[in-house]
């Protein structure tokens, strides 16, 4: 039986490693020709020869910067113009500064939103137009628990990731009537490095893992076209127990 993923076209941003790479990999395994891109050229290189390796669909990628609205504009042009068109966008890419905030610098704070919030707004902007030509699409936004729960030393990030659910609410809004329907993925506790020995149980077994959050994606994108989950909570079943 053929996959609902087949002759799909998707873009992961930050699909390199960690969450990004999790949902590029379940994607190329399901069939869907997709295109990822990271700023590091060696990274990008190491990623896209595992994506091959899968024997699946296809996959291609792209050096870029996602707080630079050219580099944006460059991802989605390549991914159409390599694959032919664009059926799913999923913005990962994200940075992190955790400092209280006046310790942060203009240029963190900048580089933070930039990449953020505005890269998710850049890849959209150029992303809509050929999900039209298609009758429509998905945007997967992935955002944190950071979105609705402010901590300190989170000033930058929370603002990040609170513009970025708003943002997604209103694009759902935006994009219905279009056929492009907009879910936003907020984790918590992801250890995208975790690599257990077998037999060992780590201090952070007990995180969810990229897989745990690309199973959601796809889960969501199989969902019956007439109602949409728009936003997801994703937690650890058993975190540490507060003393």
């Amino acid at each position: 039986m053929a996959s609902e993923f087949e002759n799909k076209v998707a873009v992961v941003t930050g699909g390199t490693r960690g969450i990004g790479f999790s949902v590029a990999r379940a994607l190329v395994s399901e069939g869907a020709g997709v295109v990822v891109c990271g700023r590091d050229r060696a990274m990008l290189e190491s990623s896209l020869e595992k994506l091959r390796g899968l024997n699946r669909g296809p996959a291609e990628g792209i050096v870029a910067d996602v707080s630079r609205y050219e580099d944006c504009r460059k991802l989605i042009g390549h991914a159409v113009g390599l694959l032919g068109g664009l059926d799913i966008l999923v913005n990962n890419a994200g940075i992190g500064f955790f400092k209280p905030v006046d310790q942060i610098s203009p240029e963190e704070w900048d580089t933070l939103i930039a990449t953020n919030l505005s890269g998710v707004f850049y890849c959209c902007r150029e992303a809509i137009p050929w999900m039209r030509q298609r009758g429509g699409g998905y945007i997967f936004n992935i955002s944190s628990l950071a979105g609705i729960n402010a901590f300190a030393g989170g000033t930058a990030y929370n603002a990040s990731k609170f513009g970025l659910n708003g943002f997604s609410e209103a694009l759902m809004q935006d994009a219905r009537y279009d056929g492009i329907r907009v879910s936003y993925v907020m984790p918590g506790s992801v250890a995208t490095d975790f690599a257990a020995a077998p037999g060992t149980r780590p201090a952070e077994a007990w995180k969810l893992t990229g897989e745990d959050v690309a199973k959601a994606i796809l889960d969501l994108y199989r969902f019956p076209r007439a109602a949409l989950a728009s936003r997801i909570e994703l937690r650890p079943s058993q975190p540490p127990r507060k003393k």
